[in-house]
């Protein structure tokens, strides 16, 4: 089959069975939307209707789900989510086959979803990130059908532009009244903004609320309205919100991370952005959430009052939004359980669906107002592209999320990342798996230097009055080469298991088969 040779050099398949034709990555902001925005079928309900219905059997019956559909699915209860394996469920009971699950995270919680592939229930995945034993399934080759991995932004794009078309969107609802009104700051499973649901509920053809906390109508505040819900099923539990807090949202002890946030922090300020309006927005990872607190150290003794911090929302930047640090935060996703009581208490605390916080074919993605975004990264190459989809072993341990979208947003992309990682150097020439380009990534801080793109000279040169450890990005990779040695390259059969897309659908790259 012929290759194509996309804008980073990474050599693809013209099509991928499974999947279709290869549209090639082109550049960050090369591919100019050409389509309408897509709409659901216009529906009515009578007075004397009810929404409220027994159980999902009979909600499967009425839509009628039937084999071949495409199921969507949100993650806000991360590991703690009950209603994909329960939906699932459903429908292996009811003998269909063949169906899509587009769910915008999947978690170790999601693992029957190997079973129902292996029988047939399942067929496809849609998805923006995955760990546990499906990414595991995926990686062995387990799928019939390639996995598409989208991007937060580029999900939102997908639905918005008609290339995700979502038959029945399953709402996992932490509260709901008996006409479809939604939100997720109450209930025993209350997890916070709902922004990963939003553009289903607004485009899919079904939307279906499944709620174990059913309160009295009208429902305030309302994330997901009545207009665009279809049915409300009562169920007992849809999941634990502890699992929520399924990341490390504590700033990490290490040492070392220590020394790279402290100078991640350092980086920021010399940039010249610690000013009054400054934006930000930093993953929950130790080392990402120890950065803020550098900054925020910054902050306070310069008496800035920054304009937003965005993302998805920790503990610590409801403090800092409750210090005064931050005029609002934009939350898409709670990371814990401050940011839900924040959600619902705090009028500057504002819940945003995905497309809002980052789809590129829009007029405004909140992406686009960062002036700082902290990431991390498995690899990092030469030419500044990052890899956070494959593990050094190639088995699919994770996926862009908001990674692309953010880079490609903010003014100063800062990857922060140990030299090392399990003893392996996590600089190579060319990464296993490229999910954000290298265009879109301003400077890599490490503990033993600071390497910024050379596209860059304006921040090296503020980096460099201000005496930041700066170094080339090869110096760095001679650097883990001399400690560690050179690492071994993976080998990989020829199957296509994992299609990676960047934000504005077109492939990035392709995630080969394990040996």
């Amino acid at each position: 089959m012929n290759q194509l040779t996309n804008a980073i050099g990474r050599n693809l398949p013209e099509y991928v069975e499974g999947y279709g034709k290869v549209r090639p990555f082109a550049g960050a902001f090369a591919t100019v939307p050409d389509m309408p925005r897509q709409a659901p079928k216009v529906k009515r309900i009578l007075p004397s209707e009810q929404k409220l219905v027994a159980d999902l059997e009979t909600v499967f019956k009425r839509i009628p789900v039937t084999d071949g559909m495409t199921l969507s699915f949100h993650h806000h209860l991360r590991n703690g989510d009950g209603v994909v394996n329960m939906v699932l469920a459903v429908a292996a009971k009811m003998g269909l086959k063949n169906l899509t699950v587009a769910l915008s995270s999947v978690f170790p919680v999601h693992a029957p979803i190997v079973e129902h592939v292996k029988s047939g229930v399942v067929t496809g995945l849609d998805t923006n990130y995955m760990s546990g034993p499906v990414a595991q399934a995926v990686s062995r080759g387990v799928f019939p059908r390639p996995v598409v991995l989208r991007t937060h932004g580029g999900r939102a794009r997908a639905i918005e532009c008609g290339q995700l078309k979502i038959d029945v969107a399953f709402i996992a609802a932490p509260a709901a009244d008996d006409y479809g009104n939604i939100n997720g700051v109450e209930g025993p499973a209350a997890c916070g903004s709902l922004g990963y649901a939003i553009p289903d509920a607004q485009y899919a053809d079904h939307v279906v609320a499944i709620t174990d906390h059913l309160m009295a109508f009208p429902l305030s505040p309302i994330s997901i309205p009545q207009t665009r819900v279809d049915y409300v099923v009562k169920v007992d539990c849809i999941g634990d919100p502890k699992g929520i807090v399924s990341g490390t949202t504590k700033i990490t002890r290490d040492p070392v991370g220590l020394k790279i946030a402290e100078t991640t922090a350092k980086v920021i300020k010399a940039a010249g952005l610690i000013k009054d309006g400054f934006s930000f927005q930093t993953g929950a990872g130790g080392a990402s959430l120890a950065a803020a607190y550098y900054v925020r150290q910054m902050m306070e003794e310069a008496g800035v009052t920054g304009s937003f911090a965005l993302g998805g929302i920790t503990g610590y930047m409801v403090e800092m939004l409750e210090s005064g640090l931050f005029r609002k935060l934009i939350d898409v996703q709670g990371f814990d359980l401050d940011a839900v009581r924040s959600l619902a208490a705090n009028p500057n605390h504002l819940e945003v669906g995905a497309d809002f916080y980052a789809s590129p074919f829009n007029l405004g993605a909140a992406v686009n107002k960062l002036d700082v975004v902290v990431l991390g990264a498995t690899e990092i190459d030469t030419g500044f592209n990052i890899n956070v989809v494959t593990g050094s072993d190639g088995v699919v341990m994770g996926g862009s999320g908001g990674h692309s979208d953010a880079a490609a947003g903010a003014k100063v992309t800062i990857v922060v990342a140990n030299l090392l990682r399990g003893r392996l150097p996590i600089i190579m020439d060319k990464v296993l798996t490229a999910t954000t380009p290298g265009e879109t990534v301003d400077v890599l801080v490490t503990e033993r230097g600071v390497a910024v793109n050379p596209r860059r000279t304006d921040l090296y040169e503020k980096l460099k009055a201000a005496g930041l450890p700066l170094k080339t990005v090869e110096e760095l990779k001679a650097l883990a080469e001399k400690i560690a040695g050179v690492p071994e390259n993976v080998t990989t059969q020829d199957k296509v298991v994992t299609v990676v897309e960047y934000r504005d659908g077109t492939v990035i790259d392709v995630v080969r088969q394990v040996r």
